[in-house]
């Protein structure tokens, strides 16, 4: 299987939302120049990422708008729905869990998890937090496909161990810490700090 950049596979998430917002609006095509204008890059490289999973649009007539929709959710795993839990029920996870929009796009939330009695059996949405003690027990009754990790650092890579042992194989880390996991696995890990640092030197750049 051809390896491709994560850059790539982000700007096709992009140019479905942006496809779909074009279908909205009754478009029944559009070209590789208003896909590169709302995305903030070129024709050139639409037509490069799409051209990795097969030849889409006709040269000056664009590309079918419902076709390529349809082609890029395949592409991108999303005709199909994923099991999501959170560990972790302190602001960004009651946050992750409490945001519908998941769901619209094929996450289902199973469960959120917490180790502090405080937040244990609070309700957020349609979830009760529940004692993170019952991790393995849920998982092997209803396994899912994807873990959110949102713990402090000391806690991510004892949860991660927890998750990778009950057969977890994508793991979403929003916690500050380096998870080492076996090579099945696959981790993506949100440091908002670094985020606002790109920012920032793009702010200086500019001075």
């Amino acid at each position: 299987m051809r390896k491709i950049a994560e850059s790539t596979v982000r700007r096709l998430s992009l140019y479905l939302r942006f496809l779909e917002e074009f279908e909205e609006q009754g478009a029944k095509t559009v070209s590789s120049e208003a896909l590169a204008s709302r995305g903030g890059t070129t024709a050139a490289q639409v037509r490069k990422d799409l051209s990795f999973f097969g030849s889409f649009g006709k040269r000056g007539l664009g590309y079918q708008v419902p076709a390529l929709i349809t082609q890029l959710r395949e592409i991108l795993g999303l005709t199909r729905r994923y099991k999501v839990v959170v560990v972790g029920a302190g602001k960004i996870g009651s946050a992750l869990v409490q945001y519908r929009g998941f769901r619209d796009r094929g996450f289902d939330l199973l469960a959120i998890y917490d180790n502090d009695p405080k937040k244990i059996g609070r309700q957020w949405d349609a979830l009760v937090v529940r004692d993170v003690a019952h991790l393995e027990k849920d998982l092997q009754r209803e396994p899912a496909d994807i873990a959110a990790v949102v713990t402090p650092a000391d806690s991510a890579q004892p949860v991660a161990d927890r998750l990778v042992k009950c057969g977890v194989t994508a793991i979403l880390n929003f916690a500050p810490a380096q998870l080492q996991v076996p090579d099945h696995v696959t981790v993506k890990t949100v440091n908002l700090v670094l985020e606002l640092e790109a920012l920032s030197y793009i702010i200086a750049s500019r001075e």
